[in-house]
């Protein structure tokens, strides 16, 4: 028992949608992610060292720090940002970072210091925030939220620290360019952009004052201390649109040009001459500093080439460069693209002089920009060849990891089978079945089967057989004959997977039905079974003996089958975690899985339980296919994120591949013949024209050879001429050195002289002025000790001083407490006699206000109701507007879901269009089928019409032997009337492919007419959609300038009518001939919208009957208070009335009734004993309890009503409140 040891040896691909996702390291070595790697790749040695992501992690960005030393990685494990810093010489974990307190899941940008100590972090949605750290501690240094201050959408795409300061970082973003200063434990914003915003993508320092930024308008700015010094479009957006837009172009290129362009400046760099801004699809431009070395302007652009390997080679310049890197030397320029490519420009091949234009080159080799969907190996060469959904093929030498052959196809691949041979290989396609030749430098097709949307097939080990997949039949072929040996026929779903046995008499398949057959080649049969019908298995495997076959599928288990019995089942632990593909060692000692999260495990084999496996991290995500090479030695796996990874196996005992040294790698090509003829030819002109120009170099030679002998005796006289000259010069110059070397000692020796003697002077005055100084010094410290003494002298009395007068100060303040003292106890006995005088006052004065209360109760409760009715009115009013403004608020939300509804149906229309388009190429397809089988049915009939001319030869002789052979005629008539059946048959099939063939053409012909309508009616949607938003516009415009006005309900009223005046309008439509299919579909959506309507007005007649009915039930109310006070406003006049009444029969008036309230109480106490009079009082006194609890009922309703704040208008506004009668 042993399990597979699975090393990564290559990754082929790359992960391009991740922000600076490429650099350089040194000259030689780069770092790219790739798959849940980050490779590090030497370019010269083409070899890779990979760093792994952590398990279940989601990169999202990347940066390596200024000394090269270390990379940082983000990224985003279980919705938590993450940051791990490796350290790239030795590939080793660092640190770790993790931020705690944080809402963001994951980290948008990063980037190290320029002393590689820092760390700066940038985290997205929904916090913002900016984290500096000191990385090496784990310790976050300070953080600041980064946003805008005019926009709530404000994003940040990119951070960086100055060059030359570690504590200046700059944020760039959505209406964002910021700078910040880090100082003590603090991020300050210390400036902003003041102008107008823009939405900022990247940026790039270019020295410790100016930044160069990019936005999305294809523009640049030259910032110095957050002003733009300058403004840089790279491009005219208008025109490049006009360029690209359909109308220009044919119609194969207008449907490819319905994506919109990207005018983003998606990477800026900065080099020692300039810089380098990527922006639009397949361009870069290059600026250099201008002659004032101050601003910049534009060298050359750089673009991505047309790939010529490609069905349609202009589709490669469209792709979109998200990264770049220049190296060290600044001689290389390298490039990301959305297409997952690399692309490398290198400045000393560029013509300096030649062009404004450079097209950058592959740094290695193309790479899948899709979904892997085949993967095949070879057993004769070193080569795998690979299918995705990017419409290409490729051949890859799994040896060397390079590309070998390249070839797009107008349609996608979805399964490929390499020859054994390594010189054939299968592709399956939508339409058919291809059979392709492998020459020298392309792949040509030889032979084409219809197979239909073949997605799985399967060339036999011997490579005389190959079986294909079409539906649900499988279908051997004879790769000699190219004839159909068998089909298959048993599955009742999808075939996932087919695998022939290692000697091919068995073919094993499993599918999406939850079947695994096994079956005999030879004779078609089926001879093993096993069926689990809520699984489907999507992979089988199988021993070296063929008795064992392994299977994975939908529920999520590892199966060991065996004579259609299972022997071992293997549950998957995760329940994140499915099986996709099983393949199985040549050896039969290692069992490998790939699994939907991009993971290959390594079984322990033979299968036990509990189960042991090791799991390797390499894709991103779910393993489409696996192989493994059939020396053992390589393990090659694709995945959905396009990556091909190359695995180094061996068991766990280290028993690795052991492949026979005598027996190479085939190295055998295909060359057609023309192609040899050509260059045969080629190679013959060239013989011939080395031969012209080594006859013409001889002749050249000669000629120099006498012209430069010539040169040199000339040369050589003048060259002793020469030599005599410098001799004589020599000897000269020799008795001038002599003669100023003699002069020079003499001239020093006098110097030395003088130096001495200048020096004794220097230290003789020195001294002297050394002991003048100290004289100085001695004076100076006597003096300092005389003041110092004085000093303390003053200082002993001036605190005598002070303390004196401290004392005679609280003497003088204790003085001043005592008389406050007395005056205190005067105030006391003064407030004592005002408090007598004030309670007098007190008596005098409530009796005046009681008579006062009287006059000002009546005066208030009229103003009292006067401001009820105010209120009432106001409140209406208020209401009416409120309601106006909520029809508005609802008119404005119509046209919103108007305008959804134009984006839905065309959005729909598209829909129905592109299905159309692929239902006419469908039908034309099966029109052809169909004609290649009615042309075969009419050979057959032929055939069929010429054995009847044979028979009816063959009935005279039959006849002339009728006695004799009587008992031999009936089986001949019996064959006759068989072949006349089939005859009939075949006709009978004729007439009905002949009304199928029709019926297809009036198909045809309807959806071409429906597809001509469905565009018509695309643009007048389109057109509506236009004017609709103009309209919205214009309405939006009105309707917020008509907020202006509502505090004057008039001009509110007259500019609401003029907006409805011009903005509502009936809808006049011109009658135009339609065709009766499109009348018939018009129809029909207008039955459907019609019934839509009529069931929103049902909707809306319930919602305004039940609104109806609480505005009656609130209508009601209303005009039973208004009814209750009316009644109390007739009560209170009685009451009044009455009150007057008794006032005159008592003789009180307003006037003197402070003045008879004594002689009402004495009349009352005289009278006491009248009957009336007492009765008199009693119901006053009642009616006076009434009023009262009757205005608290009322003050209770009107509170409750100025509570609720939404009393419904009443039609009817009370009517004027009675005035008391004097």
């Amino acid at each position: 028992m042993s399990i597979g040891i699975a090393q990564v040896k290559q990754v082929i691909g790359l992960r391009g949608q991740i922000s600076n996702c490429i650099f350089y390291q040194d000259e030689q070595t780069i770092v790219y992610p790739a798959g849940s790697n980050i490779i590090v790749y030497n370019i010269d040695q083409k070899t890779q060292k990979f760093i792994p992501n952590a398990d279940n992690s989601v990169l999202t960005t990347m940066c390596v720090s200024q000394n090269k030393r270390y990379i940082a990685v983000a990224e985003k494990i279980a919705n938590k940002p993450l940051i791990t810093i490796y350290d790239l010489h030795t590939l080793r974990k660092r640190k770790t970072l993790t931020i705690n307190e944080t809402n963001s899941t994951e980290i948008v940008s990063i980037a190290f210091s320029p002393d590689s100590k820092h760390l700066i972090t940038q985290t997205g949605s929904p916090d913002w925030t900016l984290y500096y750290w000191s990385w090496e501690k784990s310790k976050i240094m300070a953080f600041a939220k980064v946003t805008a201050n005019s926009q709530t959408n404000a994003t940040v795409t990119q951070i960086s620290f100055n060059p030359q300061d570690n504590s200046q970082i700059c944020a760039v973003g959505n209406s964002i360019l910021k700078m910040y200063r880090y100082a003590d434990g603090i991020l300050k914003n210390i400036a902003s952009l003041k102008q107008e915003s823009h939405n900022f993508v990247s940026h790039t320092w270019l020295n410790e004052e100016k930044l160069i930024a990019g936005n999305d308008r294809a523009e640049l700015f030259l910032v110095q201390n957050c002003e733009i010094l300058m403004e840089y479009k790279l491009y005219d957006i208008k025109e490049r649109e006009i360029v690209a837009s359909p109308g220009n172009t044919s119609n194969e290129e207008a449907k490819q040009a319905v994506v919109p362009d990207n005018h983003s400046v998606n990477s800026i760099i900065h080099y020692s001459k300039g810089f380098i801004a990527s922006c639009g699809r397949g361009r870069a431009f290059l600026y250099e500093k201008n002659d004032d070395k101050e601003f910049y302007k534009k060298i050359r652009e750089l673009k991505i080439p047309s790939d010529q390997a490609s069905n349609d080679p202009t589709r490669t310049e469209e792709q979109i460069i998200l990264s770049m890197c220049i190296s060290p030397s600044e001689e290389t320029l390298l490039v990301v693209t959305d297409w997952q490519q690399i692309y490398q420009l290198i400045f000393s091949n560029i013509d300096i002089g030649k062009s404004e234009h450079a097209e950058f080159k592959y740094m290695r080799h193309s790479n899948h920009h899709g979904s892997v969907t085949g993967v095949d190996v070879c057993i004769r060469k070193p080569i795998i060849a690979t299918c995705s959904s990017d419409k290409s093929v490729r051949i890859w030498n799994f040896e060397s990891g390079d590309l070998e052959i390249y070839r797009e196809f107008s349609e996608e691949a979805y399964s490929i089978a390499l020859h054994p041979s390594g010189l054939y290989v299968l592709v399956g396609f939508s339409d058919k079945l291809r059979l392709m030749n492998i020459l020298i430098d392309d792949i040509k097709q030889f032979k084409e089967f219809t197979i239909r949307g073949c997605r799985e097939c399967a060339f036999s080990n011997g490579g005389h057989l190959f079986a294909a997949v079409h539906g649900n039949v499988i279908q051997i072929y004879s790769t000699t004959t190219f004839e159909n040996i068998s089909n298959l026929k048993g599955h009742n779903g999808k075939v996932k997977q087919i695998l022939w046995s290692y000697d091919d008499t068995k073919l094993i398949s499993c599918g999406m039905d939850g079947a695994v057959y096994e079956w005999d080649t030879i004779t078609g049969k089926r001879t093993g079974e096993y069926v689990l019908k809520n699984c489907s298995y999507t992979s089988v495997g199988i021993s070296q003996d063929a008795k064992n076959i392994y299977a994975v599928g939908s529920d999520r288990k590892l199966k060991e089958i065996s004579d259609s019995q299972i022997l071992r089942e293997i549950d998957v632990e995760e329940d994140d975690v499915i099986p996709m593909t099983v393949a199985l060692s040549r050896s039969g000692r290692m069992l490998f899985v790939g699994t939907n999260k991009g993971a290959l495990r390594s079984y322990k084999f033979p299968l036990t339980k509990p189960t042991e496996f090791q799991e390797h991290i390499g894709h991103t995500r779910s393993i489409t296919r696996m192989k493994v090479s059939w020396n053992d030695e390589y393990a090659i796996s694709s995945s959905e994120d396009g990556t091909i990874i190359l695995w180094k196996i061996q068991d766990k005992e280290g028993r690795g591949a052991k492949r026979d040294k005598d027996i190479g790698w085939a190295e055998e090509i295909l060359i057609t013949k023309t192609d040899l003829e050509e260059k045969n030819q080629l190679m013959n002109d060239l013989r011939n024209r080395v031969n012209e120009l080594k006859t013409e170099n001889e002749y050249q030679m000669r000629l120099k050879e006498m012209s430069n002998a010539d040169k040199i005796k000339e040369l050589t006289e003048k060259f002793i001429q020469e030599m005599e000259s410098l001799k004589t010069k020599n000897q000269v110059l020799k008795a001038e050195k002599e003669r100023s070397d003699t002069k020079h000692e003499q001239e020093m020796a006098n110097i030395y002289e003088k130096h001495n003697k200048e020096l004794q002077d220097l230290e003789s005055t020195n001294n002297q002025k050394l002991m003048m100084e100290y004289d100085k010094f001695q004076d100076l410290q006597t003096k300092t000790q005389k003041i110092q003494e004085d000093y303390e002298r003053q200082l002993t009395e001036m605190e005598q001083s002070k303390e004196k007068a401290i004392n005679e100060m609280q003497e003088h303040y204790e003085n001043v407490i005592h008389k406050l003292n007395i005056q205190i106890e005067k105030f006391k006995e003064e407030i004592n006699q005002q408090s007598k005088e004030y309670e007098e006052t007190k008596r005098q004065i409530e009796e005046d206000c009681d008579t006062e209360i009287i006059d000002m109760k009546t005066k208030y409760e009229k103003r009292l109701k006067e401001q009820v009715e105010i209120n009432e009115k106001n409140l209406s009013e208020a209401k009416n507007y409120k309601n106006k403004n909520s029809k508005l608020v609802l008119d404005v939300e119509e046209y919103k879901k108007k305008i959804e509804g134009l984006n839905e149906s065309l959005q729909k229309a598209n829909n129905m269009i592109n299905s159309l388009k692929k239902d006419i190429e469908s039908s034309k397809k099966e029109i052809q089928e169909r004609d290649d089988t009615i042309q075969d049915k009419e050979k057959r009939i032929y055939d069929l019409k010429k054995k009847n001319q044979e028979l009816e030869k063959f009935k005279f002789v039959l006849d002339y032997k009728i006695k004799e052979q009587k008992k031999m005629v009936e089986p001949r008539e019996m064959e006759i009337k068989d072949l006349k059946e089939e005859k009939t048959k075949m006709e009978s099939e004729l007439e009905r492919f002949n009304k199928q063939n029709n019926q297809l053409d009036l198909i045809n012909k309807e959806k071409d007419a429906k597809l001509g309508a469905l565009q018509k009616d695309l643009k007048d949607e389109r057109n509506k959609k236009r004017k609709a938003e103009l309209e919205l516009k214009q309405i939006k415009t009105d309707i917020h300038n008509c907020v202006g006005y509502i505090q004057d309900p008039k001009l509110l009223k007259e500019t609401i009518k003029n907006i409805f005046e011009k903005h509502v309008h009936d809808d006049v439509t011109e009658a135009a001939n339609i065709d009766q299919d499109i009348q018939k579909e018009y129809a029909r959506q207008r039955d459907h919208l019609e019934k839509t309507v009529n069931s929103l007005k049902h909707k809306l007649l319930k919602d305004s009957e039940i609104h109806k009915t609480d505005n009656i039930r609130i209508m009601q109310e209303n005009v039973t208070l208004i009814k209750e006070v009316n009644d109390l406003r007739r009560e209170l006049k009685i009451s009044r009335s009455r009150n007057q009444d008794l006032e005159t029969a008592l003789g009180i008036s307003r006037k003197n009734a402070a003045s008879t309230t004594d002689a009402i109480v004495q009349a009352l106490h005289v009278h006491q004993g009248n009957h009336l009079i007492e009765e008199k009082q009693k119901e006053l006194e009642r009616i006076i309890e009434h009023q009262k609890q009757e205005i608290k009922r009322l003050r209770g309703t009107i509170e409750d009503l100025e509570n609720r704040g939404s009393r419904p208008t009443s039609t009817s506004q009370l009517p004027p409140m009675p005035m008391p009668v004097k």
